[in-house]
């Protein structure tokens, strides 16, 4: 225990001098660190000083250097050594980088840039030589010195002027002979995209940025044609006669098409290295030009396709032609209104659409109403509109058989509307359907202005394939534009309203032929029908005046005018029946497109709804009723024999209809009832018919009811 005791003691005594000697050496560091950051202040105080001593030795240096360059180099000018004096010019920028804050600083600027002037003088000889001859050498040397005195802006426009003076007198030379603008567009254009290659070949031995170098004079030279490009086409369009106008400006258009491809086609496996910005300069300066005409396509194509179709004739003299000419019209028709797909296309490339909408929308207008003049023609041929009261029948079957002609001819239009309307709406979206950005919202117009970052930073955009005037130069057209492309795009192209009011116009023309069918085949009828009521006898013997009062109904027969009508109503199914045996898909299409008159009566049975033959022969039979109750109440007064008279020749008319399966109408049973009933019965059986045809038949019998 009392050797432990010992131990911690020593310890103890250990730790204290441990400590005491922690502390001096403590004391040691703090006072070494303090007198060091003296000593290292002094050390960067000095150094700095040594820093400004070296920078104003350089500038004394450079001083000196600059005055004697500025002694020697007027010698040096003489030498007319255009590398010798760039390299002294060189050597005097670099020694004036160093004299910024001098008092004569700028007035050093202005004496550089003078002697580089007078360099620049001396040498435009030889660099429009060295261009002019293609020099890949000299021009390179050039380029070497131009760059080390940064002038190469200067040395790039002697560049394009050397090949714009000869591309400009190319153009003057073709604007003052006898070739048409077309030809001369497109010797020029041949002419410049043979530069573009020849002078990118050349450009890239000689420049760092050859592809932008050779697109910029591309760009000045379009812009440096005298006459211009615009000027040209104005003068042409001006001298172009209006049937024409449309299709020549295509063909011009179409030449320059053609550059544009080319030039794409060259740009292309190079897209990444272009210049994008200088490259839609390029793509402006090809296609602005056209600007004015694409912005009034829609006029444009109005104008050419109002003429083209008043050039199709629909009227004739004689009703067979008119009909031959309408069912021709129809293929003319649509290949017009295809053809201005194509214009819009090829023109616009697709940003054309709402004026193309409007322009087919002048053009069936402009149909439509030449063929219902047409109809109002055939009609007054027919002399559908001239009832004659005249007691001579004579069936005659050409207006109606001409009239289902027409009626074919409708269904074939409709069924090539809505052919054409499918095709319109499928071209549009896959042309102009690249515009519609997938961010597009109808409600926003910022929607299609932006294309999405996303796609822009996905790929490299083509600046040939995102060419668009409309935007700029007619926003509200544009925004029509993605509203149309937009509606196709979520209903698809087969539940659209594209064409909405010209298919209307269509199925009205329809309606119109379906009339004058229905009018040919009851004109017969209704003439006879009108002889009734001027028929002398009804209330005198004058009908079957050899008869007596009392004789039976049985022995009566029925007058002419309604055994004409029966038979003639007999017979109506045999020139009915192509509409059942004709496979014929447009005239079935226009037949269930189109309403007759005289549509069946509440609650009654309707088989004939499912055969176009017999639904025709139940309107005519309706029709004729309908008709014959009409006249048959004009009639003033009735004999005794004149009531039984009609009475037979009414039941003669409902058996016709029973043969036929047709159901007699309502309103010509309770007629025939008031007449067969006697005198003493009438009252009661006037109850069950309406009051006013129980007054109307009871005064012309001469009863009370």
């Amino acid at each position: 225990m009392p050797r432990v005791l010992r131990e911690v003691e020593v310890l103890k005594q250990e730790a204290t001098f441990l400590k005491e000697q922690m502390i001096l050496v403590k004391e040691d560091i703090k006072k070494f660190e303090e007198d060091t950051a003296q000593s290292m202040q002094v050390l960067v105080e000095i150094d700095r000083v040594k820093s400004r001593m070296q920078l104003a030795a350089e500038s004394l240096q450079e001083a000196d250097k600059w005055s004697t360059l500025s002694a020697d180099i007027e010698e040096t000018l003489k030498t007319q050594d255009v590398s010798v004096i760039s390299a002294k010019l060189t050597s005097m920028q670099s020694s004036l980088a160093m004299l910024v804050d001098t008092p004569d600083y700028s007035e050093k600027c202005v004496h550089l840039e003078a002697l580089k002037n007078r360099l620049e003088a001396m040498a435009s000889p030889q660099i429009v030589a060295a261009f002019n001859s293609q020099s890949v050498d000299q021009a390179k040397t050039f380029v070497k010195v131009f760059t080390e005195i940064d002038r190469m802006p200067q040395l790039l426009a002697y560049y394009y002027k050397c090949h714009k003076v000869q591309l400009v007198a190319v153009w003057q030379d073709l604007c003052q002979s006898d070739l048409s603008l077309n030809r001369q567009l497109t010797e020029l254009y041949d002419t410049l995209l043979g530069t573009w290659h020849s002078q990118l070949q050349w450009a890239t031995q000689v420049f760092k940025n050859p592809h932008e170098i050779v697109t910029v004079l591309l760009i000045q030279t379009l812009g440096a044609l005298v006459p211009s490009i615009p000027v040209c086409l104005s003068t042409a369009v001006e001298r172009m006669g209006q049937e024409t106008k449309l299709n020549k400006l295509l063909e011009l258009y179409d030449a320059t098409i053609h550059f544009a491809k080319g030039l794409e086609v060259a740009m292309l496996p190079n897209l990444k290295e272009q210049n994008l910005v200088k490259v839609m300069e390029l793509v402006e300066a090809v296609y602005g030009p056209y600007k004015p005409y694409q912005l009034e396509y829609g006029d444009l194509e109005e104008e050419n396709l109002l003429i083209q179709i008043s050039a199709v004739p629909l009227e004739h003299w004689e009703v067979i032609d008119c009909v031959q000419e309408l069912n021709h019209s129809v293929s003319k028709l649509f290949i017009l209104a295809s053809g201005a797909i194509d214009n819009c296309i090829k023109l616009t490339d697709g940003l054309g659409v709402c004026g193309l909408l409007k322009a087919l929308k002048a053009l069936f207008t402009k149909y439509t109403s030449d063929f219902t003049n047409t109809l109002q023609s055939i009609r007054k041929k027919c002399k559908l509109d001239d009832v004659l009261s005249d007691s001579l029948f004579q069936e005659d079957w050409t207006a109606f058989q001409n009239s289902v002609r027409i009626i074919t001819t409708c269904g074939e239009l409709l069924r090539q509307c809505g052919d054409f309307e499918q095709q319109l709406a499928n071209r549009i979206l896959s042309t102009a359907g690249k515009y519609l950005s997938d961010s597009y919202s109808p409600c926003s117009f910022s929607g299609f202005q932006d294309t999405s970052s996303a796609e822009k930073k996905s790929s490299v955009k083509n600046p040939w394939q995102e060419y668009n005037y409309l935007l700029k130069e007619n926003p509200s057209e544009y925004a029509s534009l993605m509203e149309t492309l937009y509606t196709l795009k979520e209903k698809g192209t087969s539940n659209h309203n594209l064409l909405s009011s010209s298919r209307s116009a269509l199925s009205r023309l329809n309606q119109l032929a379906h009339h004058l069918a229905f009018d040919s085949v009851f004109l017969r009828i209704k003439q006879q029908l009108l002889l009734i009521s001027k028929m002398e006898g009804w209330n005198s013997g004058g009908i079957g005046e050899t008869l007596t009062d009392d004789l039976p109904n049985f022995s009566l027969t029925p007058l002419e005018y309604i055994s004409n009508i029966g038979q003639y109503i007999m017979s109506l199914p045999l020139h009915l029946e192509p509409f059942v045996t004709q496979e014929d898909s447009a005239l079935e299409l226009a037949l269930h497109a189109g309403k007759l008159p005289y549509p069946p009566e509440q609650g009654d049975e309707l088989p004939e709804l499912d055969n176009m033959a017999d639904y025709w022969l139940g309107s005519i039979a309706r029709a004729t009723m309908q008709t014959y109750c009409e006249v048959i109440l004009q009639i003033p007064e009735l004999t005794v024999h004149s009531t039984k008279q009609l009475a037979t020749d009414i039941d003669y008319l409902i058996n016709v209809m029973d043969a036929l399966g047709l159901q007699p109408s309502r309103t010509l049973q309770n007629i025939v009832t008031l007449l067969k009933a006697k005198p003493e019965d009438y009252r009661q059986a006037a109850k069950s018919v309406p009051r006013r045809m129980a007054s109307s038949i009871g005064a012309m019998r001469g009863l009370e009811c």
